[in-house]
């Protein structure tokens, strides 16, 4: 959540960046106005409390003393006190409440470097790596869902029958295929990052640590008996990793990946670029995340972005880089990169992994702190810098695998990094 603090002393400044989002300024109207009754609320309660407590110790010397009538008329004002007390403590209560469920649904405040703009049609296409569409051959320009059930490779109607539309087989050498990117992605970045294998299912709270509840709720499986959500990425719990701690400035950045299945109910997409596997509910991805110092955190994104490239120039993809808007950004982010791999049998550009720095929004949500360290070190502590990106998201790369590496014969070429993932197979024939 964005800082209370800022919201206090630079109301016009939170307003203006706020705007570049589209949202109202009266939100941050609201966010004052109700910090500000909060913290009278506060006040006054605990000036009311100061004198419930010193009425109590009246009460005890007068009756101490001997004074009836005192002693009475003591009680009867510690009585009026009390109630009063609790009802400013349950005054405070919705209010502090009303600030909070506000905070958990205000965006975070855009990079000052992000580009402006309404929606993905302003976004800005940094550079183009590998792309030539006149190289594409015809035996290129089929989808990959035609290419998967030729080689039998990929079974859409099977998983629609198990688990409805938009869930997928992978069967042989296509589930090869999608098991070794993920393993291919792990192997990449083992140098750096350390691999943890989190849970599948989270409770409420770590998805409010990363702004992924409220916000997105219907775009959530919620298992309700147990009060579980079945994650949308591994983002989720790595970044609940720290919740609650004071990491060591010294260990920073702290760099940590997995891979998870993620599970979407892409919400309103009927229809919209659903076939195949552009659009699926369950999927497989390799996470990146670390928690950063302030200072660390552009070099830290721009690692976790090159890193994602590699693994796309590797496999011998074309892919684009993509500055996202203010109206494009996600709600907890403050830049992203997306990266977006050609699909020559589609014909489109495939979001393939979406590289955020989240400022400290993430952060105060989970409280995770740091103590800085060395020569500019403060007393305290600070919260920390969360980013992360897809070492690589499985479907949408291996649907532009499956269309760029496709054969005249019908056959899929499988890149060299890939070979030993795939038992050594060279070829993919179905």
């Amino acid at each position: 959540m964005i800082d209370i603090r800022r919201v206090r002393t630079e109301r016009q400044a939170v307003k203006s960046a706020l705007a570049r989002r589209g949202i109202d300024a009266g939100v941050v109207d609201e966010l004052a106005e109700l910090d500000e009754r909060s913290r009278l609320l506060t006040t006054k309660r605990d000036e009311v409390r100061a004198s419930v407590k010193s009425l109590s110790r009246q009460v005890g010397q007068a009756n101490k003393s001997g004074d009836a009538a005192a002693t009475e008329d003591l009680r009867a004002r510690s009585r009026e006190l009390g109630d009063e007390e609790r009802a400013i403590d349950a005054e405070a209560e919705v209010v502090g409440a009303r600030l909070r469920d506000l905070l958990l649904v205000t965006p975070n405040l855009p990079a000052d470097d992000c580009p402006d703009g309404a929606d993905e049609h302003d976004n800005v296409v940094m550079r183009i790596e590998g792309y030539d569409p006149e190289s594409y051959a015809s035996h290129q320009r089929v989808p990959h869902w035609e290419i998967g059930e030729a080689l039998g490779i990929l079974d859409l109607e099977r998983g629609a029958r198990m688990s409805g539309s938009m869930f997928v087989v992978f069967r042989g050498f296509g589930a090869a295929l999608a098991r070794g990117l993920c393993q291919l992605a792990l192997d990449r970045n083992v140098d750096a990052y350390e691999e943890i294998r989190p849970p599948t299912l989270v409770r409420t709270d770590t998805m409010i640590s990363t702004g992924h509840l409220p916000k997105f709720a219907d775009e959530g499986y919620h298992i309700e008996r147990d009060d579980l959500w079945a994650i949308p990425t591994a983002e989720v719990p790595l970044t609940s990793l720290a919740r609650g701690e004071i990491l060591d400035g010294e260990r920073l950045p702290m760099k940590v990946m997995a891979y998870t299945p993620c599970f979407r109910r892409e919400a309103g997409a009927a229809g919209r670029d659903t076939r195949g596997l552009l659009r699926v509910h369950e999927f497989d991805k390799v996470e990146l995340l670390a928690f950063a110092s302030p200072d660390q955190a552009a070099e830290v994104h721009a690692d976790i972005l090159a890193r994602a490239e590699g693994i796309l120039r590797a496999l011998g993809l074309a892919y684009r880089v993509v500055d996202l808007c203010t109206g494009d950004l996600g709600s907890s982010a403050a830049r992203t990169f997306d990266l977006e791999v050609y699909a020559p049998g589609c014909d489109m550009w495939l979001e393939a992994s979406s590289v955020s720095w989240f400022s400290d929004y993430q952060a105060r949500r989970a409280n995770i702190r740091y103590r800085s360290v060395g020569a500019n070190s403060r007393p305290g502590t600070d919260f920390v810098h969360t980013l992360n990106g897809s070492g690589l998201a499985v479907p949408r790369v291996w649907a532009a695998l499956v269309e760029t590496c496709r054969q005249p014969d019908g056959s899929i070429a499988v890149p060299d990094v890939l070979r030993p993932y795939l038992r050594g197979a060279d070829r993919i024939t179905g």
